[in-house]
């Protein structure tokens, strides 16, 4: 069974910079791109960041010059870096993955629960 787990949520002031990651665990044979999502209260799931298993990046409009994503493969690890933070940046994140299973001849998007950010003063 294939997990995704996310870590290092929190509370953070305006301008500060927090670090997301997320591992996959389980029956893994390949994971192709991965990425990170958000949703705010009362709007809908938007994309904030993907990484192919190339390392090609993309960025929603928003984040571009502040995250940076990134991922270890070896790991099984995507990471995504919050800097210049911003109060429109709270939201629940989540982690994406496209994954291959040992015993599946495709790939599978599985999601995270989703880490909370927020940012206040």
């Amino acid at each position: 069974q294939v997990q995704l787990v996310e870590s290092g949520g929190g509370l953070v002031q305006p301008g500060g910079s927090l670090r997301l990651s997320c591992a996959a665990s389980g029956s893994i044979f390949s994971i192709n791109a991965m990425g990170w999502y958000r949703q705010a209260p009362g709007k809908q799931r938007e994309l904030v960041a993907s990484i192919t298993s190339g390392g090609i990046t993309n960025y929603a409009d928003s984040v571009k010059g502040r995250f940076t994503i990134s991922r270890d493969n070896a790991k099984k690890t995507v990471y995504l870096q919050m800097n210049s933070l911003k109060p429109e940046d709270t939201a629940v994140y989540y982690c994406n993955a496209l994954i291959r299973g040992i015993q599946q001849s495709n790939y599978k998007a599985y999601w995270g629960r989703g880490t909370q950010v927020t940012v206040s003063s």
